[in-house]
């Protein structure tokens, strides 16, 4: 879903923040969604993943992964004002409030550290260009407080599509896009139905993930 939302022109260079397995940076270059491709992940093992995924696409010339903390990101990885686009998919658990997974790799992925949303819209204001975009999917629940944040860092929301189960439900996630540096005005976007009344997915979802029937 973030993928198909993210409004990203085929010469962009393109960085992912927490790229885990990479899957994200994958998926915008079969969609021609930029033409450079850095991920950053903290974890080493992960990171080693998503190398072996660019080894086993041959796209070594167009990604690379760097295993480092958002905040120990030089000039010299990422610099200044160099990137048209940042993608996140941060992760959303809450410590006390969600079940933490016994296995590290995965509880790191899955539960919030703190400062984390600081760091990432922190690292974001310094790698961009002047109106360049990020993209990011979070819990609905939580949108204002990642909009407040955003501005903090001189970046302006721009569109929202609130995502939802079904029609039944409310909203589970949002897919925001923020644009360094833009005056303020704000777009809703039609709602993202995952499935019908019926409980099968829709034509739209279906059309998203490329599934054929």
């Amino acid at each position: 879903m973030l993928s198909d939302f993210a409004q990203i022109k085929p010469k962009d260079i393109v960085v992912d923040l927490g790229c885990g397995s990479g899957i994200l940076m994958l998926l915008l270059w079969a969609r021609e969604k930029g033409s450079r491709f850095i991920g950053i992940d903290i974890q080493s093992e992960i990171a080693e993943m998503a190398q072996r995924s660019i080894k086993y696409n041959h796209l070594e010339s167009q990604m690379k992964v760097l295993c480092k903390d958002l905040n120990d990101v030089q000039d010299k990885d990422i610099p200044s004002e160099s990137i048209d686009c940042v993608i996140c998919n941060p992760p959303y658990g809450e410590s006390g409030r969600w079940e933490q997974s016994p296995f590290p790799a995965v509880a790191a992925a899955k539960m919030q550290k703190e400062n984390l949303i600081e760091n990432i819209f922190r690292l974001t204001k310094r790698i961009l260009k002047g109106k360049g975009r990020i993209y990011l999917i979070y819990p609905a629940a939580q949108m204002f407080n990642l909009m407040e944040t955003m501005r903090s860092y001189s970046i302006e929301p721009k569109r929202f599509r609130l995502v939802y189960s079904n029609t039944f439900k409310p909203a589970d996630l949002v897919l925001i896009e923020g644009i360094k540096n833009a005056k303020p005005l704000l777009h809703p976007m039609p709602p993202l139905i995952i499935r019908t009344e019926s409980g099968s997915l829709t034509n739209e979802l279906k059309s998203i993930y490329h599934i054929q029937e």
